[in-house]
């Protein structure tokens, strides 16, 4: 039955399709074809009009824009015309437009553009409009729009056919206003800070700078496989190496050939800087005051309603070793174990799969991610990891087990992660050995040799503070969304057959 109704829904919307589609033939054999129109002069807008009516009431102006409603009969016609900034009333006398001119907007559907000239006035229900004295079909819209009291409710839908979301739910427009404020927002943080905005390779040969599976690609010409980037952060720390001013930072696309979920697209929008000279308690407070100053920008306020609780991005935010908060939640202290042997009996009991090469420090993240994650609601930086789930991150001086590393957390969400730069080449040379190990045992995000990175590093990498912010994240908590594709536009989706 449910087949039958949405075959008949397809074979309505079709017959509803080809009555405009005879509309247009007949407004093309009256010399009338909206697409030969080319250019129109609006001298307006619907927010413009209404916030200063005062000034407006009584001239004359031109706008443009969608037919959402229409109503009224006989010689007068009440028109809902919706811009890119809201909505405003169209009021249609046929004394004032003409005989002819009213018979055909009479015709035209919702979903039709339209460009308006006339004059600004308040109806007696005290409503403000503009007064048509001339109409222009600018044009046809061929399909026919989501029932207006309803809207367009189905999400997949939504997603896939976003300019019909967009124009039906216009409240979402907020949303994508904002997330524009505060990517904007982020690099005038940074600007102002000193920092270089550069642009390095999406296309690499080696997919490296994180631990991720990629997509890949081939160059026809050269003949080889390319990978698209997962992270940027090796060719930002290139430049740092060659001095390329007081910190780099890139904000754009990395693609990840991993799940997708409410916290995961393929392609998603990553911020990283480097600063020379700084380690990863400078990028603490860098994070923590990036974070709070777009949320001034985007809410006025850094403590953030989010999904009925409140989220406090003041700095300065909590910060806690990873370790410490195992063994809060766990009752385990990895201070007191020292062998991989001791660690992997541990993480049997935990129920922790055990996979090989497995050593003490992937089994103080995996407890960790079981147990710890879910008791992070307020912003809270997660510092010293493990050396061995951390292969670009300088050793800590006081337990070379572990890293100058953190990652920042928000609602149980990974936010952030930055370290102290490992720019000792003899010890990234050999991490990156270790992780070729793992990658020929099965693990396919593990990162990559890179030798032109090593050499890089040769040539002397200054102690540098590196920084990746997940940018989309931190939009879905400062515009209480709830999956990131509510924060994408054009997320990416399944094919329909």
């Amino acid at each position: 039955m449910r087949w039958c109704k949405k075959l008949s829904e397809q074979q309505n919307l079709g017959d509803l399709r080809q009555v405009r589609v005879d509309k247009l033939k007949e407004l093309v054999a009256a010399g009338r074809d909206p697409y030969k129109i080319s250019k129109y002069e609006v001298t307006s807008n619907s927010k413009y009009i209404k916030d200063n009516f005062e000034d407006m009431n009584g001239k004359n102006v031109s706008l443009a824009g969608r037919i959402m409603s229409k109503r009224g009969q006989g010689k007068v016609g009440f028109y809902d015309i919706q811009d890119h900034l809201g909505k405003i009333q169209m009021f249609v006398k046929k004394d004032n437009l003409g005989e002819d001119e009213y018979n055909w907007l009479k015709t035209y559907d919702i979903g039709d553009i339209i460009g308006i000239e006339g004059e600004v006035f308040k109806t007696k229900m005290g409503e403000i409009s503009v007064r048509a004295e001339k109409i222009t079909l600018l044009s046809k819209s061929l399909q026919t729009l989501p029932e207006k009291f309803h809207g367009l409710k189905d999400t997949d839908l939504r997603y896939r056919q976003r300019y019909v979301d967009l124009i039906v739910n216009p409240e979402i427009k907020d949303v994508f206003l904002m997330r524009n404020k505060i990517i904007r927002g982020i690099r005038e943080f940074l600007d102002n800070e000193g920092y270089l905005e550069v642009e390095t390779p999406i296309l690499n040969p080696i997919a490296g700078g994180a631990n991720a599976r990629p997509f890949i690609t081939h160059h026809n010409t050269l003949d080889i496989d390319l990978y698209m980037r997962i992270a940027n952060e090796l060719f930002l720390k290139r430049l740092v190496v060659g001095g390329l001013g007081d910190g780099v930072y890139e904000m754009g696309k990395m693609f990840r050939n991993e799940g997708m979920d409410a916290n995961h697209n393929p392609e998603y929008t990553a911020m990283e800087v480097y600063k020379p000279y700084a380690n990863f308690n400078d990028m603490m407070d860098l994070t923590e005051n990036i974070v709070a100053f777009v949320a001034m920008k985007a809410r006025g306020t850094t403590k953030i309603e989010y999904q009925g609780k409140i989220i406090d991005f003041t700095p300065p935010w909590k910060r806690v070793k990873m370790q410490d908060m195992v063994k809060e939640y766990t009752g385990i202290d990895f201070d007191l174990i020292n062998t991989d042997e001791e660690a992997i009996k541990i993480a049997k009991e935990k129920g922790i799969e055990i996979t090989p090469l497995m050593t003490r420090g992937h089994i103080i993240s995996e407890l960790f991610e079981e147990y710890c994650e879910e008791h992070l609601d307020q912003p809270t930086f997660v510092t010293h990891h493990p050396v061995e789930i951390s292969p670009l991150a300088k050793r800590n001086i006081e337990d070379p087990r572990l890293t100058d590393r953190f990652e920042a957390f928000a609602n149980t969400w990974e936010i952030a992660n930055a370290f102290s730069e490992l720019n000792d080449p003899i010890d990234q040379r050999e991490r990156f050995e270790a992780q070729v190990k793992q990658k020929e045992v099965g693990d396919d995000e593990a990162h990559m040799m890179d030798n032109d990175f090593i050499n890089a590093i040769e040539v002397g990498l200054p102690p540098t503070g590196g920084l990746g912010i997940g940018v989309d994240r931190v939009i879905m908590l400062l515009t209480n969304q709830v999956s990131i594709r509510d924060i994408i536009l054009f997320p990416t989706m399944k094919p329909l057959d």
